[in-house]
């Protein structure tokens, strides 16, 4: 199938590593131009080199918690490349912890980085793009059902959903889609660091893949292709919805 991302352009941000990195790989290798960012001015400039160099990707170093980050990104899209056809917005997970254990300080931090930084970006990326852009949102599976351990996630992972859904009904009469995805367990760097932290990596890893349907761990590039088929025109109808890629972990409908 060729998705038509020939000369597009899109914006990741959180996609010097994991599941972001994933997504601008798979873009890139369908013909399309990315701008990347992350926290880590080391991290993109790796990132940017293994997606091909300046002909292929730009990276900019910027933290969504900054207000002024989107914009960056944006003016960045259109003066190395010309143009902006969709975004892909990603930032880390919040703190471990149940919802009851967080502070009222950890529920404001998170609020401002997990929850403001991903609603601002989305907003200043959908109100930059022409007819057929789209734009993602990376959430979790805890959007539906409860992760253990991760309650700020719990918390704010469904807002998001249900924002992406208005902004699908704000920007659809101009052609715009906005949707989210919603990953499961995949062997992303930090998955493989939690997994030699525990007493018995292969066990824990064990464990894991076999509470999956598909009994593995899915990998970054299983993901990525999902993602960039949702930001690319062959997705043209699908917005306003969230896809969950978690290799059948999730016992919702």
């Amino acid at each position: 199938m060729d998705l038509g991302l020939a000369g597009r352009v899109y914006i990741l941000t959180g996609a010097s590593r994991g599941l972001g990195f994933a997504t601008a790989q798979a873009l890139v290798d369908d013909g399309a131009r990315v701008v990347i960012s992350s926290r880590s001015a080391d991290h993109v400039a790796g990132a940017v080199a293994d997606l091909g160099g300046p002909e292929h990707a730009a990276g900019v170093a910027a933290d969504l918690s900054d207000p002024g980050t989107p914009r960056e990104l944006v003016d960045t899209a259109l003066e190395r490349f010309g143009r902006l056809d969709g975004a892909l917005v990603s930032v880390g997970g919040p703190a471990p912890g149940s919802a009851a254990s967080m502070t009222d300080d950890q529920w404001r931090q998170a609020f401002d980085t997990v929850f403001l930084g991903s609603v601002r970006a989305a907003r200043t990326f959908a109100s930059s793009l022409p007819e057929g852009g789209a734009v993602g949102l990376v959430l979790s599976t805890s959007v539906k059902t409860p992760l253990a351990g991760l309650g700020l996630s719990n918390g704010l992972r469904p807002g998001l959903a249900m924002v992406a859904k208005d902004m699908a009904d704000e920007f659809g009469p101009r052609g715009v889609r906005v949707l989210s995805i919603l990953p499961g367990r995949f062997m992303t760097d930090r998955s493989r660091e939690l997994f030699e932290a525990a007493d018995d990596p292969a066990s824990a890893t064990a464990q894991v893949a076999g509470a999956i349907p598909l009994r593995r761990i899915g990998e970054p590039p299983e993901y990525g292709r999902v993602a960039a088929f949702l930001l690319s025109p062959a997705a043209s109808y699908v917005t306003g919805t969230a896809v969950t890629v978690d290799g059948g972990s999730m016992r919702t409908l």
